[in-house]
Parts: structure tokens; sequence; C-alpha cells
């Protein structure tokens, strides 16, 4: 039986950290899913169809939520703090902010650029690299989740939102370059 009280971490019996054994994350969801897909309770009472279906959307959700990066920082602050932060709030980093308007200034030139694939993949590049090394961050600052380190990791929170969103939108170009030739 599913314990609905559990935090995601506990559902998948692994500890509370950014760190995050992918491995065993999936395997524990592989195991909770074939115990509670409600395809196994197609035949069951309807207090056990309702059950079934609340516990594989709760294992769908926490697998989610945890195999990225982002959600699961923002999940452990929630743990934390109580507050996963607000979504709209801005990074307070103006170097950082710049580099972001310099990442989308080069996005927005490569459509009309000689080589648009080249200048794509940099600022994807650019932008796998950030996110790599921001998250290595926040495995420290959640392995040790002081007041301080929490302000720090929400502040990485922010630059990893503008990180992902820059993400999407050089990905969204990459597939319209495709589709010109």
């Amino acid at each position: 039986m599913l314990d609905f009280s559990k935090n995601y971490f506990e559902l998948f019996d692994l500890p509370v950290g950014f760190a995050l054994d992918a491995k065993r994350l999936a395997e524990g969801y592989r195991t909770l899913q074939a115990a509670t897909h409600p395809d196994r309770f197609a035949v069951a009472a309807d207090h056990e169809k309702r059950w079934s279906l609340q516990a594989s959307t709760q294992v769908n959700e926490a697998y989610r939520t945890l195999k990225d990066p982002l959600a699961r920082a923002k999940y452990l602050l929630a743990l934390h703090t109580g507050d996963p932060g607000n979504t709209t709030e801005t990074s307070k980093d103006g170097a950082f902010l710049m580099e972001q308007m310099e990442l989308r200034e080069t996005l927005a030139e490569a459509q009309g650029g000689p080589n648009p694939d080249a200048a794509v993949a940099r600022v994807l590049t650019h932008l796998a690299e950030q996110s790599v090394a921001l998250d290595k961050e926040l495995e420290g600052l959640f392995a040790e989740p002081s007041p301080a380190n929490l302000d720090t990791a929400r502040e990485i929170v922010r630059k990893l939102q503008f990180l992902d969103k820059c993400r999407r939108d050089a990905e969204a170009l990459e597939s319209a370059i495709d589709g010109r030739y």
C-alpha cells in the first residue's frame, strides 16, 4: 500500500538531497508503477480503482519531479522552507542577466546569420555547461541546508529557470531552422 504522506524521496527510498542516483530512481519508479498501475485494478472494486489512480498519479508526479533537476530543486526548497519560490522572480545577479541577454541576442541574430545551426549549437552547449555547473552548486547547498544555503539555492533556481527558458527557445529556433531545409 502506498503511503501518501511520504515525500517524493521517501516514496522512492532515496536520501533527501539534490544529488540523486538516477538508476535507483528509475528502478523504484518501475516497481511502484507495476504495483499501482490502474490496469492491475481493472476488475477491482471502485475504491481500489480510485486508490490505484491516485497512487499511480502520485508516483508519476514524484518521478517527473525528481528526474528533472529544476523541479527537484524547487521541491527541495519547498521541503526545507515550505515555499518553492515564486517562478516569476528574477535573478539578482546582474552579470548573469547580461549574459542571458547576450545569449538571446545571439539567437536572434542566428536566424539571419550565415550559419544559424552552429550559432544555436554554441548557445545550447553554453546553456548545458552553465546548468551542469549550477546543478553541482545545488548539490553542495542542499547537502547542508542552512538558511543561507537555501537562500543561495533559491537564487540558483531562478538562474536555472532563465537557462531552461533560453534552452527551450533555442531548441524551438533549432527546429524552425531545420524545417527550412
